[in-house]
């Protein structure tokens, strides 16, 4: 052969491998997924095209999430919830499989999503990582199965990003503890059942500084008001705590828990999911704005034949598959034990950011309408809003990577 017909890009090299062009997977991602990993991806998404599509946009347009404790029964029986969990009823599933189910959920809506994510990568991880053999007896079989909703208090009202400033304070009364503190902007804490609360201490030594408590939620002086008129992540529970000497007995701390190391290794693990979710949420605007440019006519023709359009759908298409890469690349170290918490950081930032601005160019495909219910898209817009900021906002991940590679520390 010679050289120039070895080069020739028209000339097929071997006609019988190619497969047809796929637009719903272009890369041939799902040729790295085993059969284990479709059969999880395929049976999350049947459920939220089942159970949670035909309701969402009714559910976002009034503020509620009715029946949230059915939907996580259905969840836990999904093996959904503390999905990569070894041991205590939880599915022991990969990290990859994880984060395939992550991106059906928030491909539904983030706020399903965000319930999972809180249960399983916040409450339960927390349970399952510092906590005793006791508390992981009495809460993880529950919070597997969705019997019991678990939520997770770390930010407060004038803490977010800084969580070593909390005001939180858990002191020693004899035996017992006596957490006193709000936490804001709580997903599931209405609902909750189990609350994994973290306040400063003054013990010196090896329990100095912030702790980790396992909260029942019938506590005397624990609430948990919901927080109402939200613009984002309306198909959510959404709630402040309050402890008002909310006494524990001793062997409510997670003993193995010290220090803000703590919340944040359960911060990195729940921003692990996010990375997935968030192209669950691009991806559903993309195929909306997708199948509206291949009907919608104008001019006496689709609009999806105008230049300005496919170059719109070819740069959402770029960015859509090349964060699903990132994820599953990222996965895969997980599953290694390779990851790195700056690694998560680079995947949140970019993903995130990324899936906001499909949301955005795919509502001009809509035009207005982009704006309606009646397409996905201006919903998971407004909730990716959300998701930009908790577990870590932009400015916080680009200042983890800018120390990771300046050595420099920007933070203070």
């Amino acid at each position: 052969m010679s050289t120039t017909e070895s080069a020739n890009p028209s000339r097929p090299s071997e006609p019988s491998r190619r497969q047809p062009f796929d637009p719903g997977d272009p890369l041939g991602i799902d040729d790295l997924l085993d059969p284990e990993d479709l059969a999880i991806r395929d049976t999350v998404r049947t459920w939220a095209t089942d159970r949670v599509l035909p309701h969402i946009a009714e559910w976002y347009e009034n503020g509620e999430l009715p029946g949230i404790r059915e939907l996580a029964r259905e969840l836990g029986s999904l093996g959904a919830l503390g999905m990569s969990l070894k041991g205590y009823g939880c599915a022991g599933a990969s990290a990859v499989q994880y984060g395939l189910a992550c991106l059906e959920l928030e491909a539904a809506d983030s706020g399903i999503r965000s319930l999972v994510s809180v249960q399983g990568s916040l409450a339960m991880y927390a349970i399952h990582r510092f906590g005793s053999e006791e508390q992981k007896e009495r809460w993880l079989p529950g919070m597997a199965a969705g019997e019991t909703i678990g939520c997770f208090g770390l930010t407060e009202p004038d803490h977010g990003s800084d969580p070593a400033g909390m005001r939180t304070h858990a002191r020693r009364d004899g035996g017992d503890w006596i957490l006193t503190g709000r936490k804001m902007w709580i997903t599931n804490g209405s609902v909750a059942g189990v609350a994994v609360v973290w306040a400063q201490t003054d013990e010196e030594g090896g329990g100095a500084g912030i702790r980790g408590f396992v909260v029942p939620t019938d506590s005397p002086g624990f609430s948990a008001p919901e927080i109402r008129h939200k613009w984002s992540l309306r198909a959510s529970v959404t709630s402040e705590l309050v402890l008002d000497g909310v006494r524990l007995p001793a062997d409510a701390v997670l003993p193995g828990a010290t220090g803000l190391r703590g919340p944040l290794s359960c911060l990195s693990h729940a921003r692990y999911g996010i990375v997935w979710g968030a192209m669950g949420a691009a991806r559903a605007s993309f195929e909306a704005a997708l199948d509206y440019a291949r009907s919608r006519e104008q001019f006496g023709r689709p609009i999806g034949g105008f230049q300005l359009t496919q170059a719109k759908l070819a740069d959402m298409a770029l960015e859509l598959h090349k964060g699903i890469l990132l994820a599953h690349h990222l996965g895969r170290r997980m599953d290694a034990g390779t990851i790195r918490p700056e690694q998560v950081s680079f995947g949140k930032l970019n993903n995130v950011r990324e899936a906001i601005e499909i949301c955005r160019t795919s509502r001009t495909i809509l035009g207005a309408n982009g704006i309606s219910l009646e397409y996905p898209v201006m919903r998971h817009a407004t909730n990716l809003e959300s998701v930009l900021t908790y577990e870590g906002t932009v400015e916080m991940h680009q200042l983890v990577l800018g120390k990771a590679l300046t050595g420099l520390d920007a933070f203070r």
